[in-house]
């Protein structure tokens, strides 16, 4: 049976494994923004008009400088990529685009497209937790079976995308309120705790992901309701239990396991006596 820290360094170990000779890097206004695999380079290769592309890298040609004009082609190539089959699905939610963080967009696109594109994307997640003496108690959500990603899966009672033109508290609150109808006065109690990065190759292209996680410490009465249709049910755990599915399993929907695993760091449950704590510690912040 492998070691506690063994079984949880394997969640880092498999959201941090990607091989840059599979990508090209994607470039607008003469910044990388992304990682385009060989498919999607000949796939955006219907536009010669708005691509220049070659064997090092892809570029938007940006003719007019016009933000709004780069949102429009990028959306036009996309909603024609999901007719053609080369993206999997449009959701309809704007992420941006951006060489570092959120502060400087340089143009939108479809969440659907992100991964393709490799674009840095940005969620939230909140861990609910209640206490009972010294024991910490973990609110765990289960995904619905028509989920188009993950679906049946073990995920945070509240985890979600960080669209572009919304602040992080907006979203936070829209996000709670939608997952699991946490009153407003109860998410502004929620504390920052940092972010989480990975960086995973998937064979649609990649995901250099960006997490900003946060803990809120629950009333032993409160019951998470979903209202959006994306959880089938909520269970409140033992965080010992919680711990070994994290260790043993791959029950979590993936990057949910990082967010737990450090929730576990922080709360004390995974100590520093723990073989690879250095390794899970510095894992959870790789430079992407």
């Amino acid at each position: 049976m492998p070691t506690q820290s063994n079984g949880f360094l394997r969640h880092i170990e498999n959201l941090n494994k990607w091989n840059p000779q599979n990508f090209r890097n994607f470039y607008i206004c003469g910044e990388r923004v992304g990682y385009l695999k060989d498919f999607m380079c000949e796939a955006l290769s219907q536009w010669p008009q708005y691509f220049s592309i070659s064997d090092e890298k892809v570029e938007l040609i940006d003719s007019t400088g016009d933000f709004n004009t780069r949102n429009q082609r990028l959306d036009e190539v996309v909603v024609e990529l999901v007719k053609q089959g080369v993206i999997a699905n449009y959701v309809a939610e704007p992420y941006p685009v951006t060489a570092n963080s959120r502060d400087r967009v340089l143009a939108i696109v479809d969440r659907g497209s992100a991964g393709n594109f490799g674009i840095k994307a940005f969620g939230q997640h909140l861990n609910g937790y209640v206490k009972d003496d010294d024991r910490i108690k973990l609110w765990v959500a289960r995904r619905a079976a028509d989920r188009f990603h993950f679906p049946n899966r073990l995920d945070n009672i509240v985890a979600g995308g960080l669209p572009q033109n919304i602040s992080l508290q907006n979203n936070l609150l829209k996000e709670c309120h939608e997952e699991a109808d946490i009153p407003a006065e109860l998410v502004k109690r929620a504390r920052a705790t940092g972010v989480i990065t990975y960086c995973c190759e998937t064979k649609n292209g990649l995901k250099p992901d960006t997490l900003y996680c946060y803990d809120l410490e629950l009333p032993a009465t409160f019951q998470p309701v979903n209202t959006d249709g994306e959880v089938a049910e909520f269970q409140l755990m033992e965080l010992e239990d919680v711990m070994q599915l994290v260790r043993d399993t791959d029950d979590f929907k993936q990057n949910c396991n990082l967010v737990i695993i450090d929730f576990c760091i922080r709360h004390g449950a995974i100590k520093p006596e723990e073989t690879d704590y250095l390794e899970l510690v510095n894992g959870l912040h790789p430079s992407i």
